[in-house]
């Protein structure tokens, strides 16, 4: 029996218990105990071997009740069955030798789990610190994200390990000083009392050095007690000159935060930035450069003219650095053989730069797109992100004025690169700003709060790729077209074209879904048919739109497969029209202000076509380069001018003149690639925006407006 710490009975009892009431075979003479019982030696295996002679009578053999039943019979059984085993075996067989081989089975790993720590101090320490450090940025960027699935899956915890290090005692040391009474007293009256000058402090602590070596030719206590009275003068002195300058400097402080004083620095700014910038703002607004005239009198000759040589001096080093300037300005030759039959009243177009919006916030960021305010129009907002998957990093929106180019007025941070931004025509507050990771969001330049006012991080429907263009459209509400309402539109990398609307949020529907088109082509003599190609996606990515400027329920949509759309707001189901040219993804798409049949299109293939709506062939193509035409724009003053940006250069183009060559070219500093252009509103200005962050403004100088700017001119030319 087996008993516990507590005197329980524990013995383990047989799973199997028998039914007194059944009745028992009866065992067979191997298997009872009185059979064998007092048999020994020779006696108990000659039984054995009698029982085991005829096994007939052994199976036939019927068990008579027993009055009771031993478990120890089977035990004795099976020492029975061993020992006639061994009887069994004869001497050859026990002198025979056996071989017997021990080999190793392949190892089965049934589980294997690897140690999720690891020591600091280990070799591949950094290897795994960085990939932390990676999976703590995934996880982050998975807030709001549809392309991370989550799924669960129960894992075992390593054991925790204890690490004790062994460290210098610390040392602790206490320091005292002994200050009477009278030394309390005299110091905080003192700080009462603010001394007149720094002098009356110096003679009264040279009087008390005074009176203390008087006083030693006396008594040697009288000495010690002056000699203290010069020293908590000393004391006091420095305590408080400390004070009087812990209180100018909050003062100063104090004053430097209040907003009054901001804002007479806002105005001062703004007065010292249109002093500086005067004659080029006057050219940029078309005015008279107001030259200030200089005050001469019998006194003041020498200093007169040394000011008029200086004057002179800047006038020349002004015009050196015009003519630097245009030797990066090139007029084609064709264009001049054009112009040879007039040549006294042509004057070579040129451009000149007035200046730059650009600070430190934007230094070395890319300009993605430029927009002006429709009701201010020397508002300019700007969005600074890369193109490039490899490069992307925080975006960035910022709001100019005419009225101070050195710093934004509002400065808004993406947390994602800026590809499009456009203002509203009705709230023009509102600032509608895309971004790569395929956010709309819109901000209020009016408020001083640098947060979205709203965005489409909680849309369902938003857009799970880079949305490369947005703007503001008026659109027709009613039949008769007097009701007129605004909605936002935006195309993006995932084949979608968006309108969004505000309802308790940025809500979305979609105007269009590009779908993917098999291209054209002729099958030779001979030619088997082949099968279709399968389609990794079927939506083609979008990558710019324009609406038609009259009607605005038209709209051209360009795709990365090189084709044109024409769609139509009243069904999303098929295409209108598909104008095929381009070899590569289209950047832009122009509608001309004027001829509203025609529309410009530039591509990655180097190329730039102008377009007929109702001709599915392109009517002319301009390819002056071998470079990314990244940006187009026609003018506002004339039917046939329009301006290209492409990486290395800028392009004026004047139809009227010439259709094989720009009519001027201006190349880009070295490193520096122009990526957007815009016309400035009410002027004669050109802005460019490059890879460093920098919108450039130039004046376009004799480059008239076309005197066939009519619809009808620009047809017979065309046609």
């Amino acid at each position: 029996q087996v008993f516990d710490d507590q005197g329980k009975d524990v013995t383990p009892r047989p799973l199997f218990q028998p039914d007194p009431s059944s009745v028992a075979p009866k065992q067979g003479k191997i298997l009872a105990a009185s059979d064998y019982s007092g048999v020994t030696g020779s006696g108990f295996l000659s039984t054995i071997s009698r029982s085991y002679a005829s096994t007939e009578s052994l199976a036939d053999d019927v068990a008579e009740p027993s009055p009771r039943r031993d478990t120890s019979a089977g035990i004795t059984d099976v020492r029975v069955r061993r020992e006639e085993v061994k009887e069994q075996l004869t001497n050859e067989e026990l002198d025979r030798r056996v071989d017997i081989y021990l080999t190793e089975t392949e190892t089965i790993w049934i589980f294997d789990m690897p140690s999720v720590v690891m020591s600091v101090e280990a070799e591949d320490a950094g290897k795994v610190l960085e990939r932390n450090k990676i999976y703590v940025d995934v996880c982050k960027n998975r807030v709001g994200n549809e392309r991370f699935v989550e799924r669960m899956m129960q894992t075992l915890n390593g054991a925790p390990k204890n690490k004790e290090v062994q460290c210098d005692k610390i040392v602790t040391e206490d320091k005292g000083i002994m200050v009477t009474s009278w030394d309390l007293y005299d110091s905080f009256n003192e700080l009462e009392i603010e001394p007149t000058s720094k002098a009356e402090g110096r003679r009264v602590t040279i009087v008390s050095s005074n009176i203390s070596l008087i006083s030693k030719e006396h008594d040697q206590t009288s000495s010690s007690i002056y000699g203290r009275e010069s020293t908590t003068s000393s004391v006091m002195e420095t305590a408080l000159l400390a004070k009087i300058h812990e209180e100018r400097e909050d003062h100063s402080e104090a004053i430097l935060k209040s907003e009054k004083f901001q804002q007479d620095l806002f105005f001062m700014e703004r007065i010292l930035m249109e002093n500086v910038f005067q004659p080029k703002l006057a050219v940029y607004r078309q005015l008279p450069v107001l030259i200030e005239p200089v005050a001469t009198s019998n006194t003041g000759d020498k200093a007169a003219a040394a000011e008029e040589a200086d004057l002179e001096k800047e006038e020349h080093e002004q015009e050196e650095r015009e003519e630097e300037e245009q030797k990066d300005v090139f007029i084609a030759p064709s264009v001049l053989s054009n112009l040879s039959k007039a040549p006294e009243e042509f004057v070579p177009p040129s451009l000149e730069l007035l200046w730059s919006y650009t600070c430190d916030l934007t230094s070395g960021r890319s300009v993605s797109s430029m927009a002006w305010n429709k009701l201010n129009p020397d508002l300019l907002a700007v969005g600074y992100g890369e193109f490039d998957f490899k490069e992307q990093k925080n975006g960035l929106v910022c709001c100019w004025t005419l009225k101070n180019p050195m710093w934004p007025e509002r400065v808004f941070h993406c947390e994602h690169g800026v590809t499009a931004v456009d203002f509203s025509m009705v709230s023009p507050n509102l600032l509608a700003v895309g971004m790569y990771n395929g956010m709309v969001a819109i901000y209020n330049v009016q408020s001083r709060n640098n947060a979205a006012l709203l965005d489409s991080s909680e849309s369902l429907d938003k857009h799970i790729g880079p949305v490369w263009q947005l703007k503001w459209v008026e659109q027709d509400r009613g039949t008769t077209g007097d009701d007129k309402g605004e909605i936002l539109i935006s195309i993006s990398a995932d084949g979608r074209i968006t309108k969004w609307f505000i309802r308790k949020g940025l809500g979305c529907s979609d105007l269009m879904k590009i779908k993917r088109t098999v291209g054209e082509k002729k099958k030779t003599t001979g030619e088997k048919e082949r099968k279709s190609e399968a389609l990794i996606s079927r939506q083609a990515p979008g990558m710019c739109f324009d609406f038609h400027p009259k009607d605005t329920n038209f709209y051209l949509a360009g795709t990365e497969e090189g084709l044109i759309h024409k769609c139509s707001c009243s069904y999303n189901e098929q295409f209108i029209e598909t104008y095929r040219g381009h070899k590569g993804p289209v950047y832009k798409i122009a509608w001309n202000p004027f001829s509203t049949d025609m529309f410009l299109s530039c591509s990655a293939d180097w190329s730039i076509i102008l377009w007929h709506q109702e001709s599915q062939k392109p009517i002319l193509t301009f390819s002056s380069t071998t470079a990314v035409i990244h940006d187009i724009v026609w003018s506002p003053k004339s039917v046939f001018i329009f301006v290209a940006v492409n990486e290395s250069r800028i392009e004026i183009w004047d139809l009227s003149i010439s259709i094989l060559d720009p009519l001027v070219t201006r190349l880009a500093t070295p490193k520096v690639k122009f990526t957007t252009v815009l016309f400035a509103k009410n002027t004669d200005c050109l802005l460019i925006g490059d890879s460093k962050g920098q919108v450039s403004v130039f004046e376009l100088q004799n480059l008239g407006a076309s005197q066939s700017n009519k619809v009808g001119g620009a047809r017979r030319r065309a046609g």
